[in-house]
């Protein structure tokens, strides 16, 4: 192996380390491909990574691999302590492993004035949440340079899916009200131990500015919530589940209230969401 490691295969079957489904586990075991993953995500020369859900260690050979300043690798599993632990002997004061959920893992006091990059093959049970939290990061800026993240492929489509396709949503509006996300790589479901039912595809994020007016991921999660939750309707029925005059924060916004939530644009959906804070705020 070009690290001197032992091949995964052998280290998922010394520490049995069988994938389980309840964790969301899919490991990816070619090491061509787990390289290709963080050269999509760009240098990682004197930056620190993050890596959530890293398993048997995997992606997180391919990233100690082009240099980085630190890799920090949050793991649910005690089961695959050990096999990072090896990973960290071969990489002295390189990796640092964090045994802890993943959506409770406190980011900032560990990224703290450093260059950050996020990549990570996401345990597929909790990636949307913990897409969510990173993207609701405050302040904005966020504390990460950009995300790589590997979704399933479906999911990935809704990410970046535009309005007005079958596919655009509440995980749209969000991720592209303050990134720029894009599928970078498409990843065939026998490229995973186990496989698994669908492909997979790596999402590579952007921060930007926000699109829009100013407004509170909360209240944006809302009104997405609400309108895409009965998509077919039109915003004067859907928005009924949120505010006793519906009529009047779709007009207050600029929308025609006969629209259908496909049909917004993200700025529009900024509107809504600005709007409606201003009434549960007051």
């Amino acid at each position: 192996m070009p690290d001197d490691l032992p091949p995964l295969r052998d280290v998922i079957r010394s520490h049995g380390l069988n994938a389980r489904k309840s964790l969301g586990q899919n490991f990816l075991l070619d090491l061509n491909l787990t390289s290709r993953i963080v050269r999509l995500a760009g240098p990682v020369e004197d930056t620190t990574v993050i890596e959530v859900g890293p398993g048997p260690g995997g992606l997180t050979r391919a990233i100690l691999a082009e240099g980085p300043r630190k890799v920090i690798a949050v793991e649910k599993d005690d089961r695959c302590i050990a096999a990072l632990e090896d990973v960290s002997s071969h990489y002295p004061g390189k990796l640092f492993i964090r045994n802890q959920d993943a959506l409770e893992f406190d980011y900032k006091p560990e990224t703290e004035a450093e260059r950050i990059r996020i990549i990570a093959n996401l345990p597929y049970n909790i990636a949307t949440r913990l897409l969510i939290k990173w993207l609701g990061a405050s302040p904005w800026p966020p504390f990460y340079q950009s995300m790589t993240l590997m979704f399933q492929k479906e999911v990935a489509q809704r990410i970046c899916a535009p309005s007005g396709s079958k596919a655009y949503g509440r995980l749209a509006v969000l991720a592209r009200w303050r990134t720029r996300p894009e599928i970078v790589l498409t990843l065939p479901a026998r490229a995973f131990t186990p496989p698994p039912k669908v492909d997979s595809c790596v999402v590579h994020f952007i921060p930007t500015e926000p699109v829009g007016v100013p407004c509170r991921l909360k209240d944006l999660e809302t009104v997405t919530a609400a309108a895409f939750g009965q998509r077919r309707k039109m915003l004067r029925s859907s928005m009924k589940q949120i505010s006793d005059n519906p009529l009047e924060m779709l007009t207050g916004a600029g929308i025609d209230p006969r629209q259908r939530a496909e049909q917004l644009s993200i700025d529009d959906f900024t509107q809504l969401a600005q709007i409606y804070g201003s009434y549960t705020a007051a």
